[in-house]
């Protein structure tokens, strides 16, 4: 099994750039794209048996530490939601899960010039909330958003790091809903595929890498 992930001893390690003198300002979006996801796929860190003997485990800390990584993954979403949406149809919000999707969501709300809403477990948030439940692997959880973050009729996607039941996504876009939002889709870094998370959710999901591998 692929899990994907943060681990604390990734914090400041050290990754080879990607190369910096190879722009893809130039190339067509598609193309461009492509060479990004390249780049960041080689970008990720592999631990093989964490958590636990026969999983390994894909690590995305290192896209962040890296600035040149950085700055490919940024733009390989703010191209991945152009090829998907056009330039007239951007959205309005982004909307970052608890806790990995508040790493990139509100820069790539600016970069998108839109607004950045977090979901947050529950008990986080002050004033009049939303709520929705999802399973986990063992028992439920509940996520919340404030019902006035989102001005009903804004186009809206939901970002995170991964998609891999899609019960946590699932309750994103619900909570979306519950507040007046267009669910537009769904933006991941990495999605385990092997887990179809994608079935369980009711609006298109885009994602820049895939892990096949259980």
């Amino acid at each position: 099994m692929t899990l994907t992930g943060d681990t604390s001893d990734s914090h400041g390690a050290s990754r080879p750039e990607s190369d910096a003198t190879t722009s893809t300002s130039q190339l067509p979006g598609s193309e461009a794209l492509q060479e990004l996801r390249v780049r960041l796929k080689s970008g990720l860190r592999i631990y093989p048996d964490f958590p636990k003997k026969g999983i390994l485990f894909e690590d995305i800390l290192p896209l962040l530490s890296s600035h040149t990584l950085h700055q490919d993954l940024i733009r390989a979403y703010e191209l991945l939601i152009l090829e998907a949406f056009g330039p007239q149809n951007t959205p309005d919000v982004i909307v970052g899960l608890d806790a990995r999707g508040f790493l990139f969501g509100p820069t790539l709300a600016l970069r998108l010039g839109a607004g950045f809403v977090p979901v947050r477990k529950a008990g986080k948030l002050p004033g009049k909330i939303e709520t929705a439940q999802f399973e986990k692997e063992y028992g439920t959880d509940t996520f919340a958003m404030q019902s006035d973050a989102i001005v009903p009729g804004q186009k809206v996607l939901v970002v995170d790091d991964l998609i891999a039941t899609g019960g946590s996504a699932s309750a994103a876009g619900t909570l979306v809903e519950k507040c007046g939002g267009v669910l537009l889709g769904y933006a991941f870094v990495i999605e385990l595929t092997f887990l179809k998370g994608r079935d369980k959710l009711k609006a298109p999901v885009y994602t820049l890498l895939e892990s096949q591998s259980e």
